[in-house]
């Protein structure tokens, strides 16, 4: 009886990470360069009580035996590297990856982080950074007499100044891969870091190699499904509620229990 308590409990708190897990894919449907998570479970060890094949007479054995599960267990919240939708935005300096491939951005500290937000703008000094003022590796500078600016697929730069009637290449954005993308660390602000997980990061430029092309004026929005999201949502609902049941049943049979006379 008290086995069953302690099961349910298991089960409700398995059901609120799966809610959690989702709460946050649905505040983050309309954030640039999103990626899902799915929160993944398993089963405890078990109890046996009998094993299979334990002799039940002279000539027969048990076929299946007794095993009592003991509830479930978070095994993983996974990352889901999909591509999102494409969303114009007629910014040139907005840029969304097809296919493979992180940009790479200079933290504070020195360190590279990954991201799939392309909302890149410019600073005081012309350097391309993102919203939060991070440079993007390599360093692309654009120049103040800048009239034009064009990002190719192969992710070369190009501008053209005030009183020039060609194009002139100024910088070549390179991106990375990983082996392993779920392994990657969330730092937040669709930032991430490389772990033994992921692996080192694989540079190369866009359209090589099986890496993705870059398509200047458009932004990858998160790869949401809002329907998905909703119907997990009401899943993870509904069986934190058959949880809580299962104990209450369970309270309930004690509180007879208690109340048998002799």
């Amino acid at each position: 009886m008290i086995r069953s308590l302690y099961t349910a409990a298991t089960g409700m708190k398995a059901q609120q990470l799966q809610i959690d897990v989702t709460s946050n894919n649905i505040s983050n449907v309309n954030t640039i360069g999103y990626k899902k998570q799915r929160a993944e479970f398993a089963d405890l060890f078990y109890q046996t009580m009998e094993y299979a094949g334990t002799s039940t007479s002279i000539t027969t054995m048990s076929p299946t035996g007794i095993e009592v599960g003991l509830g479930v267990r978070p095994t993983a919240i996974t990352k889901i590297f999909s591509q999102g939708n494409f969303k114009e935005t007629s910014n040139s300096l907005d840029m969304a990856i097809t296919g493979k491939g992180f940009f790479q951005i200079e933290l504070p500290n020195g360190d590279i982080a990954y991201t799939r937000n392309g909302a890149f703008k410019l600073d005081g000094e012309g350097n391309v950074v993102n919203s939060d003022g991070y440079r993007l590796l390599p360093e692309i500078t654009i120049p103040e007499d800048a009239t034009e600016i064009a990002i190719g697929t192969d992710g070369t730069v190009s501008i053209l100044q005030a009183g020039d009637t060609q194009m002139n290449e100024i910088g070549q954005i390179e991106i990375a891969t990983f082996i392993n993308p779920a392994g990657l660390h969330s730092l937040g602000d669709n930032n991430f870091i490389n772990t033994t997980a992921s692996g080192d990061p694989i540079l190369d430029i866009p359209g090589l190699n099986g890496f993705g092309q870059l398509r200047q004026g458009f932004v990858e929005m998160s790869n949401v499904q809002l329907v998905e999201e909703m119907t997990d949502l009401i899943t993870g609902q509904r069986a934190y509620e058959a949880n809580s049941k299962a104990i209450t049943t369970s309270d309930e049979m004690l509180q007879t229990v208690n109340q048998l006379k002799r």
